[in-house]
């Protein structure tokens, strides 16, 4: 028996997850990295601009799952 597939739902919660560390972390290096770069460093902005990278993210790591799944598991 091979490896059990991972659902749709599974997939989404893995990507939701993933996104939302690298939220947090783009949040915080625009606050600590703009500033070097001579470029406004608010946290309104950094938490704008963070959440239209991550729905992005979370869209794009959805589907490259679901194909890796299909590629993964489909026969010779």
């Amino acid at each position: 028996m091979g490896p059990a597939l991972q659902s749709r739902r599974m997939s989404f919660a893995e990507a939701v997850t993933n996104t939302a560390v690298g939220y947090v972390l783009a949040v915080g290096l625009q606050l600590a990295l703009f500033p070097v770069f001579a470029l406004p460093s608010r946290l309104g902005d950094a938490l704008v601009l963070g959440a239209a990278f991550t729905c992005a993210s979370v869209g794009r790591s959805y589907v490259v799952r679901r194909l890796f799944e299909r590629w993964c598991h489909a026969g010779p």
